[in-house]
């Protein structure tokens, strides 16, 4: 419930609590707090109960936690009938990357899986690192951007 207070919010929290209670009125106050959360805890797993007898023994094995989104999930998808822990664990997503930034970058890779067969020089692969060079007036090649300044920026 509070996993991610530290020791710094704690120490705040106890001096704001004796600043607004006081310390002769805070071991009361702590003494009803505690007994308030203990009430609403057996009121839950007195409810939590009466849910499990009422729905009969075919829900022996029901869990409140399930009803999470997150939890459902991750049991279903842990859950090795469907194998994706085979297709997780052949999936390597270093490999994936590196291939992708190769390919941003216009350097050439190991060839693909695929089986694919390569048409034309390219391999069907267009190459857009580089811009197609038309020549200017000068008979260099048209550059679209302007020079860089520096006092600009």
């Amino acid at each position: 419930m509070f996993n991610d207070i530290g020791a710094l919010e704690l120490v705040t929290l106890v001096v704001l609590a004796v600043l607004v209670f006081g310390p002769d009125k805070l071991p009361k106050v702590i003494q009803d707090v505690t007994r308030t959360i203990r009430k609403i805890r057996e009121f839950s797993d007195s409810a939590k109960q009466d849910i499990r007898q009422e729905l009969g023994p075919e829900f022996k094995d029901f869990e409140f936690e399930d009803l999470n989104p997150k939890t459902f999930l991750r049991k279903q998808l842990d859950n090795d009938e469907l194998g994706l822990k085979e297709i997780r664990n052949g999936f390597d997503l270093k490999k994936e990357m590196a291939e992708v930034t190769d390919a941003v970058h216009g350097r050439d890779t190991e060839p693909s899986s695929s089986g694919s067969s390569s048409s034309g020089s390219g391999g069907g692969r267009i190459d857009m690192s580089k811009k197609p060079e038309t020549p200017g007036k000068t008979g260099k090649p048209a550059d679209d951007r302007p020079p860089f300044d520096m006092d600009a920026t």
